[in-house]
């Protein structure tokens, strides 16, 4: 019966859609029946492949947290008893945890639930703070969506935001970036890792540029905290957005970095009893922000081990899948970029046939083809990429927890897939016979 309402539904949204990009909306369907079928097995789970999208907790974290969960229970913002004590003692662990995986002090860390709030009071609160002197934002086209979320709403609010471009390889322009600072600009803001592509921008240059003109930075560095070593002292970041779960801590849980020297100001999201400096009203979850601050520990003194071997990992995958099949492109610069975010574009072959014929390994596609949305990641469309391209696109994620097995598997089986794909494709078919299919004049009827 679910399966049936889900076809039904899916297959009605689909009316009025281009006879060209039937074949996107098909897929979805499909892929929502596999779902489905899949939630009501009880069999073996596809083997991990999508550390991008959130990590499993390390079971050190979870053997830090447990104390926390049930003895000691208390407020850690409750000052008049033992309870309310140890539970702050630990907080403050974590926060001077936090705070020494970035260089930072402990007092410039904020609590928060995840890195989309971090982000969210950084945008918001830096620019409604100055507004009164200043209502230029600067971004990129390739940032998170809560990031360009947040700055469509100031655009409601009457700001001007620049969304910059970048360039073909996923970086930013700097001498561009220079040129759109103005004397009205309060916020810069550019993630230190691309979650769909992996690149990594030039942060440091980009700090240097802002600290000259005046400007606060921002960079979500969901995707790079624990993977590559940070000091925001040195990249001149004022603000700084960190999530537990990439680190493998746990969900709900995250922190800002907030510059005090030289000080950043900002409006508070909420307001209530004035914790976390009056910047994140509420009272801060013991166990969560244990976890967070383990995790951070856990990185710290891993991250050199950690980092070589996603990256020996990482060529493993890449060297294997394109010594055996030709027309695969990887998307985004193939050297300033974390190793464990691959995103890969296998030419004459559709990303979500390709998901569905890779059921046994959790992966995710560069495209994001649904039934309420056709069209190719909006990350993809900004470096440049073709529509078709931009639609076979896959991201593999490797972590801490990857094995050599697991990457040699998938390998072998996308491989296997592609091959399989590509000789069901007319495309295909015609590419090897020497066609070129830009040169084709396509009519639809």
């Amino acid at each position: 019966m679910m399966r049936k309402t889900v076809t039904t539904k899916l297959l009605g949204s689909m009316r009025g859609f281009p006879s060209h990009r039937m074949n996107y909306a098909v897929n979805a369907v499909a892929r929502e029946l596999i779902k489905s079928r899949e939630l009501e097995k009880d069999e073996l789970r596809p083997l991990y492949m999508d550390f991008q999208a959130t990590t499993p907790m390390d079971p050190r974290v979870l053997d830090a947290m447990l104390p926390y969960q049930v003895n000691y229970y208390g407020n850690p913002h409750s000052r008049t008893h033992a309870y309310g004590w140890e539970s702050e003692s630990a907080m403050e662990k974590a926060r001077k945890q936090v705070a020494d995986l970035i260089a930072a002090d402990p007092r410039e860390i904020v609590f928060t639930s995840g890195a989309t709030e971090s982000n969210n009071m950084s945008i918001k609160g830096v620019a409604r703070f100055y507004k009164s002197k200043k209502k230029h934002v600067i971004t990129t086209q390739t940032e998170h969506k809560c990031v360009l979320d947040s700055c469509r709403v100031l655009e409601a609010e009457g700001f001007d935001i620049t969304y910059l471009p970048v360039k073909t390889n996923g970086l930013v322009d700097l001498q561009l970036l220079e040129e759109t600072i103005r004397q009205d600009t309060s916020l810069v803001s550019v993630m230190t890792v691309n979650n769909e592509i992996g690149v990594r921008q030039p942060v440091e240059d980009i700090g240097r540029i802002c600290r000259s003109r005046n400007v606060f930075f921002h960079t979500d560095a969901a995707q790079a905290v624990g993977k590559i070593p940070i000091n925001v002292s040195d990249w001149k970041v004022d603000l700084m957005s960190i999530s537990g779960h990439k680190i493998y801590g746990p969900k709900g849980v995250g922190a800002l970095y907030v510059r005090r020297r030289p000080r950043v100001r900002m409006e508070p999201l909420q307001n209530g009893g004035g914790q976390e400096r009056g910047l994140r009203s509420g009272t801060v979850p013991t166990p969560l922000a244990v976890g967070l601050g383990a995790a951070c520990d856990i990185a710290q003194q891993e991250l050199e081990y950690d980092h070589s071997r996603v990256s020996m990992l990482a060529n493993r995958l890449v060297r294997k899948i394109m010594s055996e099949i030709p027309d695969v492109v990887m998307n985004g610069d193939p050297e300033q970029r974390y190793p464990g975010c691959i995103n890969l574009s296998f030419a004459y072959v559709e990303g979500e046939s390709l998901l569905m014929a890779l059921k046994d390994v959790a992966l995710s596609s560069g495209s994001a083809c649904t039934s309420a949305s056709l069209e190719p990641s909006y990350v993809l469309r900004a470096i440049g990429t073709d529509e078709d391209l931009a639609h076979s696109s896959i991201r593999f994620g490797i972590g801490r927890f990857s094995t050599e097995a697991e990457v040699d598997y998938t390998a072998d089986k996308c491989i296997q897939q592609v091959k399989r794909l590509r000789e069901m494709s007319p495309l295909w078919e015609m590419v090897q016979e020497g066609i070129d299919l830009k040169s084709i004049k396509w009519t639809q009827h």
